[in-house]
């Protein structure tokens, strides 16, 4: 790992163990959503992507913010010693259990990556193992959090990601993302606290 990315790192885990993160809730009010008080869909039908009090992150949701912060948006970010085209390459990765097969998917980016996990038959749901270069790594453990970590923190590195983030002056929300571990390798308070802790830490 190297020098500067390593110190960042245990920056930022010092900062996140005192971090203190409130979820904000989104509640469902004749059948519409509303967070703080602010319905997550506009009169179209179509989700809102920022309104005063909150970036609601999402690529296809409307507003600069919401998109960019995505897991899904092109950066490019070199994570132990492998070049991602998008934070998703690494989520999606992680599902692939052979190694040769996890290389070729890293290539892909964004809903691309989303999509090709049809290529692998290995249901990690079933197991709660992910893998990483042929390591295994528990889902629910701390060597998990860890691995996080370190990812998001190679992914600041990229001046643009890492401009996004500092910029960004609200809370940051996910309305779409699944609440249980079980069903998904990043939770949807897993990616508010991240976020929002990154750009703290990046302030």
């Amino acid at each position: 790992m190297e020098e500067k990315i390593k110190k960042e790192l245990e920056e930022f885990k010092k900062f996140k163990e005192k971090y203190k993160f409130n979820q904000k809730e989104i509640v469902e009010i004749d059948e519409e959503k509303y967070c703080d008080g602010i319905a997550l869909k506009n009169e179209e039908g179509k989700t809102i992507g920022e309104s005063e009090k909150w970036i609601n992150v999402g690529y296809k949701h409307k507003g600069p913010y919401a998109k960019v912060l995505s897991n899904l948006f092109p950066y490019k970010i070199t994570f132990r010693g492998k070049e991602l085209k998008s934070i998703e390459s690494f989520f999606q990765g992680i599902k692939f259990k052979d190694k040769e097969m996890q290389n070729y998917l890293l290539e892909y980016s964004g809903l691309d990556s989303n999509r090709i996990k049809v290529a692998t038959n290995y249901d990690w749901k079933e197991t709660g193992i992910l893998y990483w270069q042929g390591e295994e790594i528990d889902r629910f453990s701390t060597k998990y959090e860890d691995i996080i970590d370190e990812l998001y923190i190679c992914a600041i590195q990229n001046p643009l990601y890492r401009g996004v983030l500092t910029n960004c002056q609200k809370d940051i929300i996910h309305s779409i993302g699944e609440p249980e571990k079980e069903k998904t390798v990043f939770t949807r308070y897993e990616f508010e606290k991240q976020l929002n802790c990154l750009k703290d830490f990046l302030k």
